[in-house]
């Protein structure tokens, strides 16, 4: 049934714009962060009423260590905060919260509250939600690769099929595909976000930033994707066999 972890649809969404819109209110950056919590907690809630299964949030790319230390520090401290008062809610109400991205690079504190909040919400099975924290899809890729080349027996150069397939495994164990990807903020490109993942996902791009985000926007997204027909390299009638068998994996 929609909602429960493992069936409805998987939304990815790179949450863009919070520092434009601080900007733009003569305020400073963080403020901005902090406005995106509240959003990611409204959509959170929303999405166990909706068809979402699985809802991965890009919170830090690999590429935002280059920000201001100040930024970076607000970032991870918003993070642990939000964690300390959002996990028991999530876990009373069936949420399953999980981090995707390197975690070799975090501070102690950081990687400490992320792992207990894994542990505490490992039981939910309303709505799994991922976050992505100095995550990079390249990198994703090359260790996938690194990893599948080395698992594979023999000697030889594998067959790009059998890599292919090693590689699916790896790189969708994880995440899973990607059914609807939507950024904020205006920009139009993926920024290193789920690229394996997002091969066949539709792809809807918002001027709205993502502290002014809310359930009617993520309705409306839905209500979009619902009317996209997808067909997976093939013909219309192929599309919702084809639909299935992305489903199932």
């Amino acid at each position: 049934m929609p909602g429960e972890t493992g069936c409805g649809i998987h939304v990815a969404i790179i949450m863009d714009g919070n520092g434009r819109w601080a900007e733009r209110r003569g305020l400073p950056r963080a403020a901005g962060h902090r406005a995106g919590v509240a959003t990611v907690r409204r959509v959170v809630e929303h999405a166990l009423t909706t068809c979402i299964g699985r809802l991965t949030l890009y919170a830090f790319s690999s590429d935002n260590w280059r920000r201001p230390s100040a930024e970076v520090q607000s970032i991870f401290w918003l993070l642990r905060a939000f964690l300390r008062l959002e996990t028991e809610r999530m876990r009373q109400r069936g949420v399953r919260l999980e981090f995707v991205g390197r975690r070799d690079r975090l501070a102690p504190m950081v990687l400490k509250a992320m792992e207990s909040a894994e542990c505490a919400t490992a039981a939910g099975r309303r709505l799994l939600v991922q976050i992505a924290i100095d995550y990079s899809s390249r990198h994703a890729i090359t260790r996938a690769v690194l990893d599948a080349t080395a698992a594979l027996p023999g000697c030889g150069t594998p067959s790009p099929d059998s890599l292919q397939s090693t590689l699916v495994e790896a790189l969708t164990a994880g995440t899973g595909d990607v059914d609807l990807l939507i950024r904020t903020g205006g920009e139009k490109r993926l920024s290193d976000f789920l690229l394996w993942e997002s091969a066949y996902a539709e792809l809807l791009f918002t001027d709205r930033m993502w502290p002014e985000f809310d359930e009617s926007d993520l309705e409306d997204a839905l209500r979009e994707f619902s009317h996209r027909q997808r067909r997976f390299g093939g013909l219309p009638e192929m599309a919702s066999s084809a639909a299935g068998a992305q489903t199932a994996t």
